[in-house]
């Protein structure tokens, strides 16, 4: 339509448009990389697992590939930072638990299978295992709706528990009760209404205002900006409390239907612990700093105690807390004793304060003042309890990246078990290992009421650690077994050199009986159950190798150190057929890091020793790796620290970052492997944001590739990344890391990519349109992408494809194919 437009211009006119070089391109269409590329993307992912609460099955749970662009165009909700598709009441796109089309329950014992005989071609989610290991429930998604069935998981046999509509809008909609008799679920109240109708004609203009409150919060996508937004969040968030018995399916509500935004059942499944959002609602926040009201329930729905009425949370501090009751949850080893933090210095880190939080619990029936578990000089940061009573307590301090973890038993002070920096990895002793729950990992948000919470595993006075084992080699993972009386650790397991096997449960509390993970550079990862006293190794599920055709790539851990005398580290990938004394074409893929010490900026982060899966932890994240099939090197993950005490690292960031790309081109270099003339640089997000710096403030690269960005930082003016200083603050700083103010500058080729409907804080699509708009004002050479009905994580087929197409096309014209430089600035 536009071209016919141009028909009825003069001549004249239409000769000097087409000499600006600035119309649309005609390649309106998806295009597709080389089938080599297209093969991998369409490899199935590998599954994913739970381990039962009795640790004798393994559910593996093969999820579908990546959607199709029909599939990410459906309807969908954008409501106070959710997205919703409207027709199931769900999360659009649920990463986490969702996507699931077979599972297959494994016998620890005896290695035998069972398939769940789940609805066929459904869209299985949220799994999760009774407390006894005997059900496993699932939500499966309809075009309208979705239901709660549960399997047996000693037949595998499948059916649907109850008729009732699961609502999923704030996330997983069902927790089993202790005693494996029934669930609690959210479920779409039965009276609910029609979707309300959008007013044709407005009643009036949308205002906000602010009245000598200071207010400096972040940037944030799909807020809440009208009163017919407040009506459909209310709408669709709304959900009826119901108890669902497992047998007969017969259901039960509980109390009124409400904004539940967290539900959790106490250990002894008697009460109920309720955090129910209420207007007015926030249009500069997302639903998690909503106004709510935490409350103590009873089975029946009557209120027992309210814990706190929260104002909305607009009004923090940069790095503070909301003052009063936060970060509630209960006590998993006690039969209803709630647990919460309070703000000791009104919440404000600028206030000074000889502690910062306390740790207060309150046991049923929920009587009288809360009593003090104990307090910290840093802020809170999170709790865990042994099965044996004991309290592991940690708090950390962002400006001085410490982190402290103490032991607290009654009648007893608190005794000091960890006092590291929070960024040395080479001295991390490792997490604590967890009693399995039965269900996949959960997220929870800085206020969130969290669950019953896993339960560390002691065995007599000792718990084990999992950790990464970072070294200047590579990481391999240990697990340690550490006497809490005498502090000491006494190693159980370490990866084998050549190999990388993290831990991912105890199937014995001797610590004898693992369940792993094993992969080498040659083998693709094993679900391994390993059987130290006996040293035998029996795989439970090997996944597949979905590149068959990179099998032939060299990698290698590369180390080399700045000019300043930091020590970096990155991953080389010469491509198959490769002969040594060739130089190739190069792309450098990295992500910069704010860092307090040159010690722990200099790091070594990775292993060798993984096998690359090309497809994780997704395409979109990786899919750089498969330029490899185009003969191109790859030097991936490049480290380009920014070292600063306190909140300085940003101060020379420039400096700091070319002087790290220097010395990553300057080692490629010296090695043979690439020439100077003909290696890109790309990133994704903050690594977008690298690349258009590095290419306004040095000459190193011929190209770059800019993935979903933000090169306007007076768009972010109350901070970013570890950034927490505001634009008023240090406008100099901001304006200097901006890309924009120094687009005269870039004198590359460059390829803007950019999701249409970016989710990321921070990085709206509007970054990369006016980066284009400055680009080609300024008559610079630039490539401007955007991806229909994507979010900052790229997902459908045809734009993944499109994306990698995009990127080898940008590489074999201004890389591979680039003759000699035309000069420098």
């Amino acid at each position: 339509m536009f071209r016919k437009r141009l028909r009825s211009f003069a001549p004249g006119l239409l000769l000097l448009i087409g000499s600006l070089g600035a119309l649309p391109t005609a390649d309106s269409t998806y295009l597709v990389p080389p089938k080599a590329i297209i093969d991998i993307v369409d490899a199935p992912p590998p599954p994913a697992r739970i381990l039962s609460p009795t640790r004798d099955i393994v559910a593996i749970l093969q999820r579908k590939t990546v959607p199709s662009i029909s599939e990410m165009a459906e309807p969908m909700r954008r409501l106070a930072g959710a997205r919703i598709n409207p027709q199931t009441n769900a999360p659009r796109r649920n990463r986490d638990y969702g996507h699931i089309i077979d599972i297959r329950l494994h016998a620890i014992a005896d290695g035998s299978e069972r398939r769940v005989t789940a609805p066929r071609g459904a869209e299985l989610s949220y799994p999760e295992f009774s407390s006894d290991g005997r059900q496993l429930a699932f939500a499966v998604t309809r075009r309208n709706g979705i239901e709660l069935w549960s399997a047996d998981v000693a037949t595998g046999g499948a059916r649907r528990i109850a008729d009732l509509s699961l609502n999923a809008a704030f996330g997983d909609p069902c927790d089993w009760l202790s005693d494996s008799t029934g669930l609690l679920c959210l479920t779409v109240p039965a009276n609910r209404g029609p979707v309300p109708s959008e007013p044709s004609v407005p009643a009036g203009p949308n205002v906000q205002e602010n009245h000598g409150t200071a207010a400096p919060v972040a940037t944030y996508e799909d807020l809440l900006k009208s009163a017919y937004d407040e009506t459909l969040f209310e709408h669709y968030f709304t959900s009826q409390l119901v108890h669902v018995d497992a047998t007969s399916g017969q259901t039960a509500s509980i109390g009124k239907p409400g904004l539940f935004q967290h539900v959790a059942l106490s250990p002894d499944s008697r009460f109920l612990l309720t955090c129910r959002l209420k207007r007015p609602f926030s249009r500069l926040v997302p639903a998690d700093d909503f106004p709510k009201e935490v409350e103590i329930w009873n089975r029946g729905g009557e209120v027992l105690r309210k814990i706190a009425d929260l104002p909305p949370a607009e009004t923090v501090p940069i790095n503070g807390v909301l003052p009063g009751p936060r970060s509630y949850q209960w006590n998993p080893t006690a039969p209803a004793t709630l647990i919460w933090v309070e703000a000791l210095d009104g919440g404000d880190p600028r206030n000074k304060a000889p502690h910062r939080d306390r740790v207060v619990s309150l046991a049923a029936p929920f009587h009288g003042d809360p009593a003090e578990l104990t307090r910290m000089e840093f802020r809170f940061d999170r709790i865990r309890w042994t099965d044996k009573g004991l309290v592991l307590v940690t708090e950390s301090d962002r400006t001085k990246r410490r982190t402290r973890t103490w032991i607290v038993a009654a009648a007893e002070p608190p005794r000091m078990l960890w006092d590291r920096g929070t960024q040395d990895r080479y001295h991390d002793p490792g997490t604590p290992v967890t009693r399995p729950i039965g269900e996949l990992a959960r997220m929870s948000s800085r206020d969130a009421v969290v669950g019953g919470g896993r339960i560390v595993l002691q065995a007599g006075s000792s718990i084990y650690l999992s950790g990464d084992g970072s070294s200047p080699a590579g990481d391999r993972p240990f697990l340690d077994r550490l006497d809490l009386t005498t502090l000491t650790s006494k190693r159980v397991f370490q990866s084998a050199d050549g190999s990388y096997e993290p831990v991912l449960g105890l199937l014995r509390d001797d610590g004898q009986l693992l369940l792993t993970e094993r992969e080498t550079p040659t083998d693709p990862p094993a679900l391994v159950v390993l059987d130290l006293a006996q040293g035998r190794r029996r795989t439970v599920v090997q996944a597949t190798d979905p590149a068959p055709a990179l099998r032939g790539i060299e990698k290698q851990l590369l180390t080399y150190t700045r000019n300043d005398g930091v020590k970096l580290s990155a991953t080389l990938y010469l491509p198959p057929g490769y002969k040594k004394g060739d130089r190739v074409p190069m792309l450098m893929w990295a992500y910069p890091r704010e860092y307090g010490d040159p010690g722990t900026a200099g790091q070594v982060t990775g292993s060798p020793n993984r096998f690359d899966m090309f497809i994780e932890p997704s395409i979109s994240s990786s899919g750089h790796l498969l330029l490899l099939t185009e003969g191109y090197a790859i030097l991936d993950n490049a480290t380009m620290p920014i070292i600063g005490a306190g909140e300085t690292a940003n101060d020379t960031y420039v400096e700091q970052l070319v002087a790290s790309a220097k010395a990553a081109v300057d080692k490629v270099v010296e090695m043979g492997v690439a020439d100077r003339d003909r290696i890109a640089v790309g990133g994704h997000s903050y690594g977008a944001f690298m690349t258009a710096n590095l290419l306004a403030h040095s000459d190193l690269f011929r190209a770059g590739i800019a993935r979903s960005g933000a090169y306007n930082r007076t768009l972010t003016p109350f901070g970013f990344q570890s950034e927490r200083r505001t634009f008023w603050e240090i406008p100099d700083v901001y304006a200097r890391m901006s890309p924009f103010f120094n687009v005269t500058r870039i004198n590359e080729p460059i390829l803007l990519i950019h999701g249409e409907a970016d989710d990321n804080s921070g990085t709206f699509p509007i970054q990369s349109e006016r980066l284009y708009m400055a680009l080609r004002g300024n008559g610079k050479d630039v490539r401007y992408v955007t991806l229909p009905h994507e979010a900052h994580r790229y997902e459908a087929r045809e734009s993944l494809l499109h994306v990698l197409a995009e990127i080898v096309n940008w590489c074999d014209k201004y890389v591979k194919h680039a003759g000699p430089r035309d000069g420098t600035r």
